[in-house]
């Protein structure tokens, strides 16, 4: 009885670990610094030019988008685990949300976020399980509206814990497994 109830958490863990483990496997190889030279910085890359007038100077992904304010000139923190919800129907578990995320930060922000990480995902933990028991994760889970709703309340409480710097709060991987 007992193994019955651990099969499904120790499926979905084994899951997520062979897929960390693929991604790492197949991840691209880091392209190589290039030397800095004429019309390039002094990492390298090359230098930005201003735009022109009556040329449309280059906006962020984020303006498009709606979240955050910077992405264009963020850092990105990755949560090293993935969350884990439990989804019950009638008092029981009936599937398992296994949710990615990475913190889109202004560069003040990065250090921060880093050192908070343990309650930042105690407060993504219970916003995700607040979700869970609204029905956030039945049904089509994934659609546009019901992401949107998790990422707007998960962006409100990690700018509780480290403030304005958070920019956007990136949903990178999502599945639902039915116990």
């Amino acid at each position: 009885m007992m193994l019955a109830k651990l099969l499904p958490l120790g499926l979905a863990a084994a899951g997520a670990g062979i897929g960390v483990g693929v991604g790492v496997l197949l991840a691209p190889d880091p392209e190589p610094v290039a030397q800095a030279g004429p019309g390039a910085d002094a990492a390298g890359a090359p230098a930005a030019v201003p735009a022109a007038s009556g040329e449309a100077a280059p906006h962020s992904a984020t303006a498009e988008g709606g979240h955050g304010e910077a992405g264009a000139q963020g850092t990105y923190v990755r949560f090293d685990q993935q969350f884990i919800v439990p989804v019950l129907s009638g008092g029981r578990v009936d599937s398992m949300v296994v949710l990615g995320l990475t913190l889109d930060v202004v560069p003040d922000a990065e250090e921060p976020a880093r050192a908070r990480q343990p309650r930042l995902r105690d407060r993504f933990l219970r916003v995700m399980l607040d979700h869970a028991n609204t029905g956030g994760f039945s049904g089509a889970f994934t659609a546009n509206g019901a992401v949107d709703r998790l990422r707007n309340d998960l962006l409100a409480a990690g700018r509780a814990e480290i403030g304005p710097g958070l920019n956007d709060v990136l949903i990178l991987d999502i599945n639902r497994r039915d116990v």
